[in-house]
Parts: C-alpha cells; structure tokens; sequence
C-alpha cells in the first residue's frame, strides 16, 4: 500500500462502534442531532441504531468513522428515513464518500419507494450531498428553535 492509500470498509453496524464516532463526531452532525432531539452524539447513534431496519458502519484502516441506515417510516407504504452520523473522515476521504454512497442509495431505493427525514440549514455539507444525490429538499421549518428542510428521493418505480 502506497502511503496515501487507506482500507475502506463497509460493515453491519454495532454497538461497539457507538463510542468510537460519537468521541469524534463531526460538528455539523453534533450539533444537528442535539438541535433535532437534545441527543447527544453516543444517544442519537444508540437511538438510530435501535430504530433502523438496516444500518452499517464504514471502517477506514479499522477504524468505526461514519454510521448510516434506514429506518421505516411507513412498511406499507414503502417510506423508510435515511440517515448518516460520522466524523471528520467523510469530509476527508469525500471523494470515496461520494462514489459509494451513490451504490447505498441506489440499495435503499430498491427497497423503499420513498426516502425522507430532515436536514438541519446549517449543515451545509449534507445538504449539497442530498443534493447531489438527487434529493430534494423543502423550505425551511422550525422545529425546536432551529429550521430543519425536509429531503426526500422518490424511486424512480414509483
């Protein structure tokens, strides 16, 4: 391995991977989860966790950096809500970042015919990933004194 290089790897998620992304959670996921809960990193993860149908974490050189999955929102409808906590890594290796996600939102889409949650206007970083997804995203509301902006992404089936 060149210098350069790192090991990427995409695991079912554990709860042994909580402590280690919520020690170094990224600023803009901090302050998004304890702005939509009061959570703080380690009890918005644990709660994710808990509520996701699906969830995996990326390990960069073995080490837990980002945790993401999907909860169901609505089974019959086939409404399930993305979501994504990690560290400094994702802005760090973003390029990777960006190729895989692409695969992971093509997985969900095959299994739910709508992806919705929200998105806190000031992380700025998400909100030009959803887009660059293919989100959309909708005016801002608030919400516990802070606007949020719902996204969504329909399947292109439905």
């Amino acid at each position: 391995m060149s210098p350069s290089a790192f090991d990427i790897r995409v695991i079912p998620a554990r709860a042994a991977h909580i402590r280690t992304i919520a020690r170094r959670m990224r600023k803009a996921d901090r302050d998004e989860v304890f702005a939509a809960s009061g959570y703080t990193p380690a009890a918005a993860l644990v709660f994710s966790l808990r509520k996701s149908s699906h969830a995996w974490t990326a390990m960069i050189d073995g080490v837990p950096e980002v945790m993401f999955g999907v909860g169901d929102l609505n089974v019959l409808a086939g409404v399930g809500a993305p979501w994504l906590l990690g560290t400094d890594a994702v802005e760090k290796h973003y390029v990777h970042f960006l190729r895989s996600s692409v695969g992971f939102r093509d997985q969900l889409l095959r299994r739910y015919a709508v992806l919705k949650n929200f998105v806190d206007v000031r992380n700025r970083a998400s909100i030009r990933w959803l887009r660059w997804l293919g989100f959309t995203l909708s005016d801002p509301v608030e919400f516990r004194g802070h606007e949020f902006r719902l996204f969504e992404l329909r399947s292109p089936d439905v």
